[in-house]
C-alpha cells in the first residue's frame, strides 16, 4: 500500500519550547495509526500539524502526493494562499476533543456547511448524503436537534459524520474519547471501530490502549517530540523495546 500520509524531518517550536524534533512517519492508504504518549509529547501537535493547523519550522509533509500548506518554485517552497490551505483541509477530516460544533446550528446543518462552504457542493446533495451519515453513527433521529440538547457522545458522533461529510482522504482524531464521561466513550468507539473496518485511512491520538490495539495497524509511541517505538500493536504495546514505552504502558494500563 502507497503511503497516504508521508511526513518528513517535521520540527515545530513555540518559542524557546521545541514540541517536534524530527518527526518521520509513513501512514499507508487504509490503514490506521494510533499515536501514544505522554502529555506534552508532540501528539496533537504532530497530527495538527498534517492539515496545516499548525506550521512546522521544518521539514514537509505530503498528503496523496500532495505537499501540504506549501508550494515549490525551484528550490524554494512559498506557503500557499489561505484559499488554497483551506482547499488541502478540505481533504482531511479532523474530529477535536471537543466536539468544536457549531451551537447555532442543528445536527444536520453542522455536516453539511463544510461541504457547502469549502468545496463548493450542492445543498440538496450534501443534505441527503448528511442524513445518511448521521444514521451510520446512530444519531439519525438527532438532524433537527442544536448541540446543546444532545449528550457528549451523540455531539461527538455528529462532528465524526462531519468530518465523513467531507470525503476526506484521511480522517485525524485528536483524543475523540477524553472530554466524555466514561458511560460515553464506548459508543464513539464504536463508530472508530466500524470506519476502520470499511477502510477508512485514519490517525488517532488517544490514551485507549485496549482501543489501540483492536484497531491499529501501527502505533506509534512518542516522547519529547520524538518518535521512540513503532510498530504492530502486539510488538510495541505487549513486547516494547525501549524502556520509555515499557514506564508508559506499565502506567495507563
Amino acid at each position: 500500500m502507497s503511503a497516504m500520509v508521508d511526513i518528513k524531518g517535521v520540527h515545530k517550536s513555540f518559542g524557546d519550547l521545541e514540541v517536534l524534533k524530527g518527526v518521520d512517519l509513513e501512514v499507508r492508504a487504509g490503514s490506521v495509526t494510533v499515536i501514544l504518549g505522554p502529555s506534552g509529547s508532540g501528539k496533537s501537535t504532530l497530527l495538527r500539524s498534517i492539515n496545516h493547523l499548525e506550521k512546522v519550522d521544518r521539514g514537509l509533509i505530503r498528503i496523496d502526493g500532495e505537499l501540504i500548506g506549501y508550494k515549490r518554485r525551484g528550490n524554494k517552497l512559498h506557503e500557499l494562499r489561505e484559499r488554497d490551505i483551506l482547499h488541502q483541509r478540505s481533504q482531511v477530516g479532523f474530529v477535536f476533543q471537543n466536539f468544536n460544533l457549531f451551537g447555532h446550528l442543528t445536527a444536520l446543518q453542522n455536516v453539511v456547511e463544510a461541504p457547502v462552504s469549502s468545496q463548493r457542493r450542492k445543498r440538496s446533495e450534501v443534505e441527503s448524503l448528511a442524513r445518511e451519515l448521521l444514521e451510520r453513527v446512530g444519531v439519525g433521529d438527532k438532524a433537527d436537534v442544536y448541540p446543546r440538547q444532545l449528550s457528549g457522545g451523540q455531539q461527538q458522533r455528529v462532528a465524526i459524520a462531519r468530518a465523513l461529510a467531507l470525503r476526506p482522504k484521511v480522517l485525524l482524531f485528536d483524543e475523540p474519547t477524553s472530554a466524555l464521561d466514561p458511560e460515553l466513550v464506548g459508543e464513539v468507539l464504536d463508530v472508530i471501530k466500524e470506519l476502520a473496518r470499511d477502510g477508512a485511512t485514519m490517525v488517532v491520538v488517544t490514551h485507549e490502549i485496549g482501543f489501540a490495539r483492536e484497531i491499529a495497524d501501527t502505533v506509534v509511541f512518542i516522547d519529547g517530540g520524538r518518535i521512540v517505538e513503532s510498530g504492530p500493536p502486539h510488538e510495541v504495546l505487549d513486547n516494547p523495546v525501549h524502556e520509555r514505552t515499557r514506564a508508559f504502558i506499565s502506567k495507563v494500563l
